[in-house]
């Protein structure tokens, strides 16, 4: 297995983009998640391309576009916008919300709503060449590992897929479980160490990241999504945790 090593920008959106790039180097990380809602708005060309000459100045690629686009509640025609922001910053991997509750709320006909909304951004994907991938996350749709392969399976589009974390109000047996069912449709991880609504440092959950590592065959992008203490400085002692992690 082979390892992709970074950062979601939003973990300090009070920084500049320079200035995470920056840390990021420092702390011997590769690849970058910028988040359209701070660092790299969608129709600021003028600033995604900035970011793309800092990128090349201090070594780091961007691997995925952190959109807060929202399937089933926003316009599937603004995926054209956000697509072309992702290209420019050089990837072709974005991350999409789905739906603004928990599966359990969703009437039938909601449901069915949804999946057509997905269908559609699918098609904009492929005719784009790009693939959008969904949180795995509390109050959205894919909430649950049953609800999530329901709508993979429906779309069942390779340009229509899944990011993976642990839920912090889960067991690690039920997010294994989550991790292994969805392991073949994921693309990146964001990596933390949270329990309910406490933070703790990466290096507390090694044990428990090297067990979720396992549910996943194919070599990944690990992303750190926040701080324990939500200090830039911390950056450094989260990512020598994730490099143990990995056996680096």
């Amino acid at each position: 297995m082979s390892y992709s090593l970074g950062l979601v920008s939003i973990s300090f959106r009070e920084h500049s983009a320079k200035e995470i790039l920056e840390a990021m180097q420092k702390a011997g990380l590769s690849v970058i998640e910028w988040g359209s809602d701070i660092h790299a708005p969608k129709d600021d060309i003028k600033k995604l391309e900035e970011i793309v000459k800092m990128q090349k100045e201090y070594g780091i690629k961007c691997c995925s576009y952190g959109t807060y686009f929202n399937l089933g509640v926003d316009d599937t025609k603004e995926l054209e916008g956000y697509i072309k922001a992702a290209k420019i910053l050089g990837t072709d991997i974005l991350r999409l919300w789905c739906g603004n509750k928990g599966s359990a709320e969703y009437s039938k006909s909601e449901t069915e709503f949804l999946f057509e909304e997905c269908k559609k951004a699918a098609n904009i994907a492929q005719k784009h060449n790009v693939r959008l991938c969904l949180e795995c996350h509390n109050w959205t749709y894919t909430d649950t590992k049953e609800s999530a392969l329901s709508l993979i399976k429906a779309v069942n589009s390779k340009h229509f897929l899944m990011y993976w974390q642990p839920n912090q109000f889960r067991t690690v047996e039920e997010n294994i479980n989550y991790a292994t069912a969805l392991s073949p449709y994921t693309e990146h991880l964001h990596v933390f160490n949270w329990k309910e609504k406490q933070k703790f440092p990466l290096c507390d959950g090694t044990d428990t990241w090297k067990e979720y590592l396992k549910c996943f065959k194919k070599d990944k992008t690990l992303l750190l999504e926040f701080m324990p203490d939500g200090k830039i400085a911390s950056l450094e002692a989260e990512s020598a945790a994730l490099k143990r992690i990995v056996g680096e």
